[in-house]
């Protein structure tokens, strides 16, 4: 093979490289982008408006607008979001991961702007005075908390961060790799679920719509890591492999893997089936494995499927 032969092949895979991270930069801004006007208009449809605050440092900068609106002082919850968060991605981008700091700050930027530009547009927001109903609060926790929750689980399951609190438990995380994080995310919510007892006329209602708001956002958060593809293993000890194997393949329609079990108590050999299937299928296995009377079966969740695995 010819040097120019061995040049040529060696700049077709450098463009090829540079045309994947390009694609990689576009889909992580564009995940960024979308998950900051999710955040964004949860918070000014049904947070910001109801006198509630949000977990972590989005906590600390609403209950700062909240204050100074007391006051009489006219500053954007926009501006606010970005000077309490920004400061922190720029750190994380110096200490912890350029990349990730970088599109913190896309996502921060998102997603205050996109609050001012739903304000510009006079959109109106889902609050009392513009809906005359008392309980109007309860509702709108609720909807701030699956709302923005479907935001932090596009942040969080493709760049492990999705905010401030975050942000400051990766920079703790990089100085002092012994930490617990999850205590750190605890100290940094319980404290403003605290202060805003006080900021908020010492009420008990904003309290529990702030207690209610991270506790929705966080069930919200854990149903979007477990992924859309999941699925319920089942663990099958039979001595039939061949034709319990080819009714789950025909039937069911999922690949089947065999491996060979002793059995302790009666040390004769048998097989061990392992069969991943969705959810609407457990049915349909329940109902074969039950032709076969000898045979013992464990089914576990399954909360992400990669690879070749129909729907």
């Amino acid at each position: 093979m010819s040097t120019d032969s061995i040049q040529d092949g060696s700049n077709v895979k450098n463009k090829q490289d540079k045309g994947n991270l390009v694609k990689q930069w576009l889909l992580d801004i564009l995940i960024a982008v979308v998950a900051g006007l999710i955040v964004g208009t949860a918070y000014y449809f049904f947070q910001n408006s109801n006198g509630f605050a949000p977990g972590g440092v989005g906590g600390l900068a609403t209950i700062t607008y909240h204050l100074l609106g007391q006051k009489g002082i006219e500053l954007s919850w926009a501006i606010l979001m970005v000077s309490f968060n920004v400061p922190i991605f720029i750190l994380v981008s110096i200490f912890v991961n350029r990349r990730l700091g970088i599109l913190l700050i896309i996502y921060m930027l998102v997603q205050s702007f996109s609050t001012y530009l739903f304000e510009l547009l006079n959109w109106k927001p889902y609050c009392a005075a513009n809906n005359g109903e008392d309980f109007v609060i309860v509702f709108a926790c609720i909807a701030t908390g699956v709302i923005s929750g479907i935001g932090f689980s596009l942040m969080l399951k493709r760049f492990g961060a999705s905010g401030g609190t975050y942000a400051i438990s990766a920079i703790i995380k990089r100085f002092r790799p012994a930490i617990n994080i999850a205590y750190v995310s605890f100290i940094m919510d319980a404290s403003v679920v605290a202060i805003a007892f006080f900021v908020y006329g010492m009420r008990v209602t904003p309290v529990i719509c702030t207690l209610l708001n991270l506790f929705i956002a966080n069930i919200v958060v854990d149903y979007g890591l477990q992924g859309i593809k999941n699925g319920y293993k089942f663990e099958i000890i039979t001595d039939k492999p061949e034709e319990i194997s080819t009714v789950l393949l025909q039937e069911l329609k999922h690949g089947v893997t065999e491996i060979r079990v002793t059995g302790m108590y009666s040390h004769t050999d048998k097989y061990m089936l392992v069969c991943i299937i969705r959810k609407k299928q457990v049915g349909d296995m329940m109902r074969i494995l039950k032709k076969y009377p000898g045979t013992f079966a464990s089914f576990t969740k399954v909360n992400e499927v990669f690879g070749r695995f129909a729907k």
